[in-house]
């Protein structure tokens, strides 16, 4: 399911003081068989986790069927997923003994080398890389008849015996260079395999037995996945797909006797970013009043004039993905904002922002920086500020600041005021 660009704007508000014929429909039909392809959904999702917030990955929802479906510790030891496949093999001829050419006898070549596609945002076209590969296949090969009839009388007889008898070297362990996973069972005319592959090397057994056709059904795959960076991503859904070939010499391709149902299959992605974006200002947080640093008593006393009339106002940042900010005030232009008194007098303020630490922006070099007191600027949005980790409930501060010459009018002798303003500052992961 799509879900609509995640867009987040959290504003602080801060008040200071001082898409005819028979003939016809039978090309058509041709057609439209031949587009049809078997597609398995694959999808990923990446939302922060408080408790883990260096481990910025997407998690693979996909529910599991096959091998690892009965062998969950197994596969994810190994990251390994796997998907039973719509796609099943018949033989086109026998399977002769002692078969000389491996591509006349049960034979397994998969994709496993890394496939690089995009994925595309559904809102914004976005783009972003990412790999697949396949490093296992299995199945269930059905006999015309029992092993046991297969292979005659003989030593062992049993029913992993008459199968080990039939395919020599095939029996629990897989053709090399495949390897063995565990968890197979055998019927009297069946059994289950799930192999570990090995790039796109050919596993290839021999039968000791004439075996007059084989069937092979409940196709699976095992797939690794290497996902982007999702804090350079925006929310929202990227999606795209990846389509193999089936048949010999195709990217699936299981030799010359055993051609598919189906000549291609189509994994389709879906890539879940749900950033966090949330900024909290500690109770009373809403309401700031400029003073010199020390408080007014002490300049009372010095009978000095301050220096700075400034405030630091602490918030709390929880943030995944890229954002932007942006201050609005009464302004007319520039870092800026006006306060104003009862009496008509106007004095200004600035404000300068500091993000925690995890959270850069590009310098003027071009390198990596850190945000300490970036001046905010009225109706601008800034640079986009960029998590290098999952920052969660951090501390940074916004400083509302006079400039010197709002300090000289304000303290100049026989002034006596009371000064206030508005300062909105817009969050906005929309970038």
């Amino acid at each position: 399911m799509r879900r609509l660009l995640n867009r987040r704007r959290v504003e602080t508000m801060i008040r200071g003081k001082t898409g005819s014929r028979s003939f016809w429909f039978l090309i058509l039909s041709l057609m439209a068989e031949a587009a049809v392809s078997a597609t398995m959904d694959i999808r990923a999702v990446f939302r922060p986790d408080p408790s883990k917030p260096l481990q910025n990955k997407f998690v693979n929802e996909t529910p599991l069927s096959g091998h690892c479906e009965m062998q969950p510790a197994f596969c994810k030891d190994r990251e390994l997923f796997s998907l039973l496949i719509p796609i099943g093999f018949r033989s086109v001829a026998p399977f002769e003994a002692g078969n000389a050419d491996q591509r006349r006898g049960p034979m397994f070549r998969v994709p496993g080398e890394w496939q690089r596609l995009s994925v595309k945002h559904s809102e914004t076209l976005e783009k972003a890389d990412l790999e697949v590969r396949i490093v296992s296949i299995g199945g269930r090969y059905i006999l015309p008849d029992t092993a046991e009839n297969l292979v005659g009388t003989g030593e062992p007889t049993s029913v992993q015996g008459w199968h080990t008898r039939l395919w020599g070297d095939w029996t629990w362990q897989p053709p090399q260079p495949c390897q063995y996973t565990g968890g197979m069972y055998t019927l009297p005319a069946s059994r289950t395999f799930f192999w570990l592959t090995s790039g796109s090397s050919v596993c290839a057994a021999k039968a000791n037995y004439p075996i007059p056709s084989v069937t092979y059904d409940r196709m699976q795959i095992g797939y690794e996945l290497r996902t982007p960076n999702p804090l350079e991503m925006s929310s929202g859904n990227y999606f795209g797909s990846w389509t193999y070939d089936i048949g010999p010499g195709m990217d699936f391709d299981m030799g010359d006797i055993m051609q598919p149902d189906d000549s291609t299959l189509t994994l389709s992605f879906d890539l879940d970013v749900q950033h966090t974006l949330k900024v909290d200002l500690p109770a009373g947080g809403n309401k700031v009043s400029l003073e010199p640093e020390g408080g007014w008593q002490r300049w009372i006393e010095s009978g000095r004039k301050p220096n700075k009339l400034y405030r630091d106002q602490l918030f709390y940042l929880s943030a995944s993905s890229r954002f932007k900010v942006m201050m609005l005030c009464n302004s007319t232009g520039g870092t800026r904002c006006k306060l104003y008194s009862p009496t008509g007098n106007t004095t200004e303020v600035e404000t300068y922002l500091t993000l925690p630490p995890g959270i850069i922006r590009s310098g003027e070099s071009g390198s990596p920086t850190q945000v300490k007191l970036y001046p905010l600027r009225h109706n601008t949005w800034t640079s986009v500020f960029q998590p290098d980790i999952y920052v969660n409930r951090k501390a940074g501060s916004l400083r509302f600041e006079m400039p010197r010459d709002s300090i000289d009018f304000l303290l100049r002798p026989g002034m006596r005021d009371t000064f206030s303003g508005n300062i909105t500052i817009i969050w906005d992961s929309d970038v």
